[in-house]
């Protein structure tokens, strides 16, 4: 078993509970969880816990979201 987090880039179309669907498989691992649910046409990193890693989410999420997006080389908080 993989104990730990491991940052996963996620791309468009594919949900969080995809992405862990996926490792799963890849990993053959029950114990993993994500961190939070990005929106399926949202790209960028989602840290995936593993093992005993699992019992750090909690304590990686805040309550508040913070999306940013890139434009035109100017960083705009949404």
């Amino acid at each position: 078993m993989i104990n730990g987090v491991l940052n996963v880039w996620k791309e468009a179309g594919f949900t969080s509970h995809d992405v862990v669907a996926k490792l799963r498989g890849i990993l053959h691992q029950k114990k993993i969880g994500h961190t939070g649910t990005l929106d399926p046409d949202a790209t960028g990193v989602l840290p995936v816990c593993l093992g005993k890693g699992t019992r750090l989410c909690d304590m990686l999420t805040d309550e508040t979201k913070h999306c940013f997006t890139l434009e035109s080389q100017r960083i705009r908080r949404t």
